[in-house]
């Protein structure tokens, strides 16, 4: 993987990791067209520049996540449902994840979860709008379902950020709430998902070289930058729009995928 390849991969997972069109999908999409090799670290990097993007959550709603606007019994229970929320997909993560690794090398999975949750989209705002719903963190009952809905995106092309939002919304949370929870529960979870994902590359007795550890400070240096935008960007836009434009590049993305596919074009990961 040269440096541009890393900096097109961190720029692609700063802009769509919070939007619900499957940041893991687009970057699988983008190694294929670039012929980058899937080895080790490979599918390292795909995951832990994802890190980069999170901490500027972090950035950005410092005042939920530390000290000072909130007591510290506020600040325990929003941390408590955040591991509520964490816990199924660590569960399923530890279980199923030489099935999920396998999913992450097949292109046509990303089209069809593309295709179908696109024509999802194009209903979402109809099934579930925001009068009556509420703007306060969801009780641990609610947290604990939006993590099982975050299990669903353990496929590729479903996309974690639309999973939770989802999962928030049948949760009777305003759009606004439910996509800031999806943001701060992908907080654990890609920690936890970038942990797993350094301690399997040790296990395999691959140690991270100065270049390859460079490739992942600069992808995660990008990736957090450009998420910084693309946070707000997303949140004015949802609550002003909705679901429907994000449903109608989803459809359009998976069915490329899917006919340059069908046609015998060579998508996968070589």
């Amino acid at each position: 993987m040269s440096y541009l390849q890393a900096i097109i991969l961190a720029i692609i997972e700063g802009l769509t990791e919070f939007l619900p069109i499957s940041s893991t999908g687009h970057m699988i999409i983008a190694s294929s067209i670039m012929g980058i090799a899937t080895d080790p670290f490979t599918k390292l990097f795909t995951v832990a520049i994802q890190l980069g993007a999170i901490l500027s959550v972090i950035v950005l709603y410092w005042k939920r996540f530390l000290p000072g606007t909130k007591t510290l019994p506020e600040l325990i229970t929003f941390y408590l449902k955040l591991f509520v929320a964490f816990l199924p997909a660590v569960v399923c993560g530890l279980l199923f994840n030489d099935f999920i690794d396998a999913l992450l090398e097949n292109i046509t999975v990303v089209g069809i979860m593309l295709l179908l949750g696109g024509v999802l989209f194009l209903f979402i705002d109809k099934l579930f709008n925001d009068t009556g719903k509420s703007d306060e963190e969801p009780s641990y009952f609610s947290a604990f379902k939006i993590g099982l809905f975050q299990v669903i995106a353990m496929v590729p092309g479903v996309s974690r950020s639309a999973a939770t939002i989802i999962g928030g919304l049948t949760q009777k949370l305003t759009k606004k709430a439910a996509a800031e929870f999806s943001f701060f529960l992908a907080v654990p979870t890609m920690f936890g998902a970038t942990a797993k994902k350094l301690y399997d590359y040790h296990k395999e007795g691959v140690t991270l070289d100065a270049p390859h550890l460079s490739l992942l400070i600069t992808g995660n240096v990008v990736a957090f930058i450009v998420a910084m935008f693309a946070i707000k960007s997303f949140i004015n836009y949802l609550t002003k729009h909705g679901f429907k434009a994000y449903g109608y590049y989803r459809i359009a993305v998976g069915l490329a995928i899917l006919i340059l596919y069908f046609a015998g074009y060579k998508l996968s990961i070589v």
